[in-house]
């Protein structure tokens, strides 16, 4: 089977061709730029690894990795996306063979049995994160059942989305459920439940529901951090707390939109820094800092923002801290800077090591020391420093009061509190 998939640049910009191959379970994709956009004095490379050069690029598939190149994997579905779109295949098999449709004879759905086009067709459209969009053979934004732009649920819909992830996560859904959440899930974030919505105000947003695994109240410390990075100086995603059913949500304002609805060209830091999922290497904030000074719009205030960003993690002890929890949006000219931050969580089970490390030399720790170590290169002042770790400290310090003003219990602040409580 080949298939070519036209890839578009926000509304209209035919930028370039995705052709896919799959015989059996062979699998093999390439790339290749429009001559009209290379010849478009706007033209960017969507990827550091997809140089502007005509003609098609493949991208070796490396184990488990990636099929495709970073900036079109990045818009895949995440952990989550992908378990609803599997229990989504099962679900149809299982009523076209009530129905008598003529099958296949075929095992349960695994990630073997749909190709990687399917999981990257499967997104909506209109949630697709950042500013790439794909199109089929017959014109048709892909997301759809038939082909069609299907429209993210408002705000209202949030109790029918959060009792349909709960259903998941129990296997106990129904075929109603899955459409709930079929193609409404996000690029950004693992494997938790959570659902692309609109705002009140119609502007795109992720709702991240509480898991039915729990153990304390994840989606407020969520925001709680995020409140807390925002008092700390970050540019960070809003986020705000809302009850659907007596359940906390977390709602995180989707930052690769403008006000108008338009989109911004994003990439997470693994593509950016040509780094795969299964690379088994370890990668440092270091090697970000050499990005930005390759690529960045404003180099030294992102560096100095990122170094920021480590010594909040090492305070609320945010250890989930891998590549794709950082990113970047294009801002023109073929430059790009930070993203807002997001997927900040406060881990007080988890030991205090880093999964990006600080640098080569520093290893995994999650230390002031081990921070400072990096001033130099990062081009910062012992004083400039200072003010710096003084901010997020005195943020961080005030976690309890932020939580209660958040709604938290006692009970519910109690459970973070290895984690804020940093020697």
């Amino acid at each position: 089977m080949r298939r070519q998939i036209a890839v578009i640049l926000n509304q209209s910009d035919f930028i370039g061709e995705l052709r896919y191959d799959r015989q059996g379970r062979r699998e093999s994709a390439a790339f290749a730029y429009t001559p009209e956009w290379l010849a478009d004095a706007e033209r960017f490379a969507i990827d550091p690894g997809l140089a502007l050069v005509s003609g098609y690029q493949f991208h070796a598939r490396r184990g488990d990795g990636p099929l495709f190149h970073g900036a079109i994997a990045d818009t895949e579905p995440d952990g989550w996306g992908r378990r609803v779109i599997l229990r989504d295949h099962a679900k149809r098999r299982e009523l076209a063979k009530g129905v008598g449709i003529a099958l296949p004879a075929a095992p349960a759905p695994t990630s073997a049995t749909l190709g990687a086009l399917d999981f990257l067709l499967a997104v909506d459209d209109e949630s697709r994160i950042g500013a790439l969009r794909l199109r089929d053979e017959h014109g048709h934004f892909q997301g759809g059942d038939d082909g069609s732009v299907r429209r993210t649920p408002p705000l209202v819909d949030l109790r029918h989305l959060l009792a349909a992830s709960r259903a998941v996560e129990m296997s106990t859904e129904t075929a109603r459920d899955l459409e709930y959440l079929r193609g409404r899930g996000t690029s950004l974030g693992g494997l938790r439940p959570k659902c692309s919505v609109r705002d009140d105000d119609g502007r795109l947003a992720i709702g991240k529901f509480p898991s039915v695994a729990d153990e304390r109240a994840v989606t407020k410390g969520e925001v709680l951090a995020m409140h807390l990075a925002a008092r700390a100086g970050i540019r960070v995603a809003e986020a705000r707390l809302i009850h659907s059913g007596g359940m906390p949500v977390a709602l995180i304002r989707r930052f690769d939109r403008r006000t108008d609805g338009s989109r911004i060209p994003y990439c997470s830091a693994a593509t950016m820094l040509g780094v795969e999922r299964d690379d088994p290497n370890e990668h440092s904030y270091t090697e970000i800092v050499d990005a930005l000074r390759v690529h960045g719009a404003q180099t030294q205030a992102d560096i100095e923002e990122l170094w920021r960003r480590i010594a909040f993690s090492i305070a609320i002890n945010n250890v989930d801290d891998h590549l794709h929890n950082h990113g970047f949006l294009h801002v023109g000219g073929g430059q790009w800077r930070l993203a807002p931050a997001f997927d900040l969580n406060p881990f007080p089970d988890r030991v205090r090591e880093l999964k990006t490390w600080i640098s080569p030399d520093t290893g995994p720790a999650a230390s002031i020391d081990a921070l400072r170590s990096i001033a130099p290169y990062c081009r910062m002042t012992t004083a400039r420093c200072t003010t710096i770790l003084r901010k997020v400290t005195t943020a961080v310090s005030a976690w309890r009061a932020v939580g209660t003003s958040l709604g938290m219990s006692a009970r519910e602040l109690a459970a973070f509190a290895e984690a804020f409580q940093n020697p």
